[in-house]
């Protein structure tokens, strides 16, 4: 969503009431057109060097990524090299472990040619270069072209291990808080569960692999398992479809860590 969308607007202005703290919507290029066919990592780029010209973040902040925006959060904060520090990390609805489905854009013009650039072939070249889809959707099917031609989800969770960089997890680990949204009824992002970090078995589309049971967890790629022992990271649930945040779930799961 763009920041003009209505319901981001009215989130943002409810979350700075609510917590007291001010607040900014950052936008990335042309805002739906650049969310769909800028690569991620220029995404992420993008909004590094917006956050760290920000003096006004230089002592820290806090994020609230939606959707997408989810995976340009985490890119800042494990890849934005000199950027002000993240306190807090709210996360509603992020295909935090990829996608096993593309997402359906719609009937448009615009949204023809993204899909049929995504069913040229995810994980080419070109592919890789015109579409940000393309860089977290995660074929259970295919895990070594995922594996060799995605370019940013595999290098953002760790997943490949002769690139393995611990900044990523460092800095990750370094959040007072993660909190992890999951809509129950979400039909945008599959599996659902992959906003909790929750995925398929390699090779498989079932059953769904709840976070604790995954590699990533496991074996602590990126610092799930040590946020979790600290107390650092909360999985919640709430009612609703894709990003469809209840007023009394917003201030009970959301404003909290917002606070100054």
């Amino acid at each position: 969503m763009a920041c003009f969308h209505q319901d981001v607007t009215n989130l943002t202005n409810q979350l700075i009431l609510h917590s007291g703290s001010p607040g900014h919507c950052i936008e990335v290029g042309d805002g739906v057109f650049s969310s769909w066919y800028m690569p991620m990592q220029k995404q992420v780029k993008f909004v590094c060097d917006k956050v760290k010209s920000m003096k006004e973040l230089k002592n820290g902040y806090n994020i609230v990524g939606l959707s997408q925006g989810n995976l340009i959060a985490r890119g800042v904060i494990q890849l934005c090299d000199g950027g002000p520090p993240v306190r807090n990390y709210v996360s509603l609805a992020g295909p935090h472990a990829g996608l096993a489905a593309p997402i359906l854009c719609g009937p448009s013009t615009f949204c023809i040619l993204a899909d049929r650039i995504i069913k040229y072939n995810i994980y080419s070249k070109f592919v890789q270069d015109h579409s940000s889809l393309s860089g977290y959707l995660k074929l259970p099917n295919n895990i070594i072209g995922y594996l060799n031609g995605c370019k940013f989800l595999p290098m953002l969770n760790n997943e490949i291990p002769s690139q393995r960089n611990s900044t990523y997890k460092s800095r990750f680990t370094s959040l007072q808080n993660l909190v992890l949204i999951m809509f129950e009824d979400d039909k945008v992002i599959v599996p659902k569960e992959t906003s909790w970090f929750g995925f398929y078995p390699d090779g498989k589309f079932e059953p769904v692999l709840q976070p604790q049971k995954t590699k990533l967890y496991e074996e602590d790629w990126i610092g799930l398992k040590m946020l979790t022992e600290s107390g650092r990271l909360k999985y919640i649930s709430v009612g609703g479809a894709h990003i469809d945040l209840s007023y009394a779930d917003m201030l009970r799961y959301v404003v909290p860590y917002l606070k100054a």
